[in-house]
């Protein structure tokens, strides 16, 4: 994330709408986020984490459903192809599964535009969540399970790493990308008891939304009310100094003092 704090961005490059599943998959990964930290509890209320256009501020992350307004339609069918080419080309046990269904072509045009539905790009996917729910427990059974779940991400992590995709100069894509894949392993894991919820192999996720805090705004009890992490990102980006070991009460006496 270093290097993003040098960019300066100008979003949407691409227009949004909502989509079939949009509203349900930001709502039902808000919740999860919120309950690892990873988003305040009064996410449901901040404008930049709810929008379908990724934040400018380079600090903050993309959100998954806000993907659509940096690399557009394009770009997501160009990846999702590559993806099924691997697919294609790969071992009878695997592709067959595949094959059963259709051809690459309309593999291609479904997951993109499950992709597109889900990352703001409009209604993409008719059908929504009912809709890859049956295609999951109807057509791909076979490979809902450690072994076809092991062999989809690993295709679809050469996928992400080759060398010529075009990430943008926007190094939280592919951040988003990771954490849009990422959680929905992590369900479908859930889901079908996958021993490895795979939700590691992507790479790098969206970290903690550092809310603007005002402390000079705010009064003694406001401040108390805080977070931890909260209390400990907004001093970090006064550049107050603060480790992982001090307690809320003296982060909050830091706070106080400023």
């Amino acid at each position: 994330m270093t290097a993003a704090t040098q960019l300066k961005f100008d979003y949407p490059h691409h227009p949004t709408a909502e989509g079939y599943m949009t509203q349900s998959i930001k709502m039902k990964y808000m919740e999860a986020a919120i309950k690892q930290r990873l988003l305040p509890d009064e996410a449901f209320r901040i404008a930049d984490i709810l929008s379908l256009t990724a934040a400018n501020d380079p600090k903050q992350p993309i959100q998954f459903w806000q993907l659509y307004s940096v690399v557009g339609q394009d770009w997501i069918v160009d990846l999702v192809t590559r993806f099924y080419r691997r697919v294609f080309a790969d071992e009878v046990w695997f592709k067959s599964v595949f094959e059963r269904v259709g051809g690459m072509n309309r593999h291609v045009m479904t997951q993109a535009g499950m992709w597109i539905d889900c990352m703001g790009g409009g209604q993409a996917y008719h059908g929504g969540e009912y809709r890859l729910n049956f295609h999951h427990y109807h057509n791909a059974m076979e490979l809902m399970n450690d072994k076809g779940a092991a062999r989809w991400v690993e295709l679809m992590v050469q996928t992400l790493n080759e060398p010529d995709i075009d990430w943008t100069d926007d190094p939280r894509v592919r951040v988003a990308l990771n954490t849009f894949l990422a959680w929905f392993m992590g369900k479908y894991a859930a889901d079908f008891s996958f021993k490895d919820a795979f939700d590691s192999a992507f790479g790098e996720t969206n970290g903690r939304y550092k809310r603007r805090i005002n402390f000079l705004k705010m009064s003694e009890a406001e401040i108390e009310a805080l977070r931890y992490e909260e209390l400990f990102d907004a001093l970090e980006a006064r550049r107050v100094k603060v480790d992982e070991d001090m307690t809320k009460q003296m982060l909050v006496s830091k706070a106080l003092a400023l």
